[in-house]
């Protein structure tokens, strides 16, 4: 089994800073790429910043200049610094991982549980 666990969630003032971190975890040999997506109360989830393996990173334009996604390959993690946050970033935030577990040859794709953002003076 496969299981992504995200942390770094809460309330913060406007123009202030969170970390979010996603660690993977179970029988996996490799993961290909990772990302960030959110998905605010009556709207469609949406991609928030992407990283492959490599690291090589794209960002929606609405978070580009203020957030910054990375990872470290060697703790299956990935992480997404917020800086600068605004009320429109109120969201729940997902993390998702395409990962080739043990014993096959195709990515699967993974989903976190979520966790909240609230941006709000």
């Amino acid at each position: 089994q496969v299981q992504l666990v995200e942390s770094g969630g809460g309330l913060v003032q406007p123009g202030g800073s969170l970390r979010l971190s996603c660690a993977a975890s179970g029988s996996i040999f490799i993961i290909t790429d990772m990302a960030w997506y959110r998905q605010a109360p009556g709207k469609e989830r949406e991609l928030v910043a992407s990283i492959t393996r490599g690291g090589s990173t794209t960002y929606a334009d609405s978070v580009k200049g203020r957030f910054t996604i990375s990872r470290d390959n060697a703790k299956n993690t990935v992480y997404l610094q917020m800086n600068s946050l605004k009320p429109e970033d109120t969201a729940v935030y997902y993390c998702n991982a395409k990962i080739i577990k043990r014993g096959q040859l195709i990515a699967n794709n993974y989903w976190g549980q979520g966790t909240q953002v609230s941006v709000s003076s």
